[in-house]
């Protein structure tokens, strides 16, 4: 029995991965010391129908990784405040039905690539394929503890790699900080000091750039209203956001609830409305447990 369930698990994550147009990963790469023998010696098993694999997926616990919005949550200073209007209700109509007036940056939301560069892709242009992807998390809440300017470091990859293997090509990246435990209060998001200056985590160049050209992932997100650390944002800096758009791949800000996520063998899924033409909306994202 316990063969059979392996199997039935390691054929999941290879139509997973085939479906996503992945490489297989690290995990279920053939090795010597795979136990009951490599992909190689199964290769007679038959692929579990979709209807079995929503089966497994239904069997395994999920975490919502999406702040609900409203008016006033943290965001940009320069964009302007939700408003919501019922347009009908129920004692003049019998129904509500509200009309939401928002940014496209509002609470948990993807960063389409045109956000910050033209030409480049839409919301309504990303793949559906790139919307169910396997979820690496980089943790590093204990050293933002220590320092809320902390910005993660190739060591900090390296730590990952040497628990897990080499981040798989084509997943996802989020950035652990537990900033998030902070929403809803935009004081405690921002932590300025008495000069102005923000004081918050976030990504660092050589990290992005070896996950987007080394490893070649999908997509990244983090807990911040930012990809680029407040210090840097204080300036209106925002480098490390225009490089992950500029190589035309999407990222989701305003992650919540990664500390309820294992850092390796989850999947993450990212949906979100198809507005033409649109450069940023509110999404829904979740995990899978494995």
């Amino acid at each position: 029995m316990g063969r059979i369930i392996v199997c039935i698990s390691v054929a999941l994550l290879l139509l997973l991965s085939a479906s996503a147009g992945l490489e297989a990963p690290s995990c279920i790469t053939p090795s010597s010391s795979m136990p009951y023998g490599s992909i190689k010696d199964n290769s007679s098993l038959e692929e579990p129908s979709l209807w079995q694999v929503i089966g497994i997926l239904n069997s395994k616990d999920r975490v919502d990784l999406t702040h609900s919005f409203r008016p006033g949550i943290p965001h940009w200073s320069g964009f302007p405040n939700e408003t919501v209007v019922a347009v009908f209700n129920y004692s003049t109509s019998g129904f509500l039905a509200q009309q939401f007036s928002i940014v496209g940056q509002w609470g948990t939301h993807i960063d389409a690539p045109a956000h910050f560069h033209q030409g480049k892709r839409t919301v309504d242009q990303i793949d559906v394929k790139e919307m169910l992807l396997p979820l690496v998390v980089l943790d590093i809440h204990e050293k933002v503890l220590k320092d809320p300017d902390y910005t993660v470091s190739m060591d900090d990859v390296s730590a990952w790699q040497s628990r897990h293997g080499r981040i798989p090509e084509g997943c996802f990246v989020a950035l652990r900080t537990d900033w998030s435990k902070r929403w809803p209060n935009q004081t405690a998001m921002l932590n300025t000091d008495r000069n102005g200056t923000f004081h918050y985590p976030g990504w660092s160049m050589p990290v992005l750039k070896y996950l987007y050209e080394d490893r070649n992932i999908t997509a990244s997100g983090h807990e911040t209203t930012d990809t680029d650390p407040g210090q840097e944002t204080s300036k209106d800096n925002y480098t490390l956001e225009s490089y992950v758009l500029g190589q035309d791949h999407f990222q989701i800000e305003l992650l919540a609830n990664l500390d309820q996520v294992p850092e390796y063998g989850a999947i993450i899924v990212a949906a979100f409305p198809k507005p033409e033409g649109g450069t940023g909306f509110p999404a829904r994202v979740f995990a899978i447990l494995p």
